[in-house]
């Protein structure tokens, strides 16, 4: 019963400050500059981290993919490794398994510089001057979010097949040819477009429920610490059951 009860307190308080965020800015120039330094925190430091999880991540999917298919009773194509990596890295890796690592990255970032604004009276500051202060610091972040992250979702899905062709060069147990044959195989393309939406949920997730423990902190430093360590937390749970609706609804 106790955990029921924190998260419609957590929920309640969310919605809470969602509301405020989403109140209409009075000086849109502002937000402008804001969304690009977001764009930079949020989107452009996470592609070196994006990159070498999805090179790697291709190349042991194509492996244990490869393993498996010639442990089958029945004999199967090499081509279909390709096929198979290509599937699962857009309908699940690409999107889930690598937001849950940008909710650890991320979701502390924000946690915790917001945190640290509000301990140091920054916020109570920005209020004082008229100025919103949840829309000012969570409105930029989300719309960097939103707009960044479906290109680390190309990146990703790039990065991954890359790994799982070049895995096969190296170790020569598949033939490039038969790899590369299997990703120009017959391929749903709402795949695509299912990958991309839940992309954007989970970069709206990831980019408010931080902010959110960050922005209703109390306290000093190791509060702010508590709080950026709950934010990933609860932001995984969110994005794990997200996923399990998403999937429900679109597939």
């Amino acid at each position: 019963m106790k955990i029921l009860e924190r998260f419609f307190t957590f929920l309640g308080h969310y919605v809470q400050v969602m509301s405020d965020v989403f109140k209409r800015p009075k000086n849109w120039k502002v937000y402008k500059n804001l969304v690009v330094r977001e764009l930079y925190d949020l989107g452009v430091n996470s592609v070196g981290l994006v990159a070498i999880l999805s090179l790697f991540m291709g190349a042991v999917l194509a492996l244990q993919l490869y393993q498996n298919f010639k442990g089958a009773a029945f004999p199967v194509p090499d081509s279909y490794v390709g096929y198979a990596t290509k599937v699962i890295i857009v309908l699940e890796f690409s999107s889930t398994i690598i937001c849950i690592i940008l909710a650890g990255k991320v979701g502390s970032f924000i946690a915790s510089s917001i945190g640290t604004m509000r301990v140091t009276e920054q916020i109570d500051a920005l209020e004082v001057m008229g100025v919103n202060s949840a829309t000012f610091l969570i409105l930029p972040k989300i719309i960097a979010a939103l707009i960044f992250w479906p290109i680390l979702l190309m990146f990703s899905i790039i990065s991954s097949i890359l790994g799982g062709y070049l895995v096969g060069i190296f170790t020569g147990q598949w033939a490039s040819v038969d790899f590369v044959e299997g990703l120009q195989m017959n391929f749903d393309t709402w795949f695509y477009t299912y990958s991309f939406i839940k992309m954007e949920v989970f970069a709206f997730i990831i980019a408010t429920i931080p902010a959110y423990f960050g922005y209703t902190v109390k306290g000093g430093s190791l509060e702010v610490g508590r709080a950026s360590t709950t934010a990933v937390v609860w932001t995984c749970i969110v994005l794990i059951i997200s996923n399990l609706i998403l999937t429900q609804m679109l597939l």
